[in-house]
């Protein structure tokens, strides 16, 4: 398969996905209003098509592209990742974001293609529920409702695992 099928896969299969572009690669938000401020739009997926981020895939190679999924940390787990970073159409941890459960596969293909779907999917679903719970903390603290956390935890609130300031690429 190549990008433009797979990015028309993703839109046409994640209601509310948009993608936004810069420098050629894609960016696939949960943002079904049009309405999220730039610092909630963290990508579920991306494809990227060149070593503007990281070289260790070798992706000015002609045709090259990679497509970059969140997982859950239980998900992650399961997979079974290969470790060639310039490897076709294997599931590898993400060259970068690996430690944030992110995944990638470069040209996905035959051996790729039915799970990778299912990632993409579930993927979505995560971004779709941290989207949905923002918006649900903005709505009640909106409604003057006091804010969930005690000023003694506020210091040390967020789960630590800095998933919602990854900009994967």
């Amino acid at each position: 398969m190549d990008s433009d099928e797979l990015s028309r896969t993703i839109l046409t299969t994640c209601p509310g996905a948009v993608v936004l572009e810069a420098a050629g690669d894609l960016f696939f938000v949960h943002d079904p209003e049009g309405a999220l401020p730039d610092e909630r739009e963290q990508p579920f997926a991306t494809i990227v098509t060149g070593d503007r981020y990281d070289d260790v895939s070798d992706m000015d190679r002609p045709g090259v592209y990679r497509l970059n999924v969140e997982v859950s940390k239980a998900r992650y787990g399961q997979l079974d990742l290969g470790t060639d970073l310039t490897a076709d159409d294997v599931f590898l941890p993400h060259p970068v974001y690996a430690s944030q459960h992110w995944i990638c596969v470069l040209n996905p293909g035959p051996r790729t293609a039915g799970l990778i779907y299912e990632l993409i999917v579930e993927a979505h679903g995560l971004a779709r529920r941290k989207v949905d719970n923002w918006r649900a903390r903005r709505a009640t603290t909106a409604a003057g409702a006091p804010n969930q956390r005690s000023s003694a935890s506020a210091g040390s609130a967020g789960s630590g695992s800095g998933s919602d300031d990854a900009r994967a690429t």
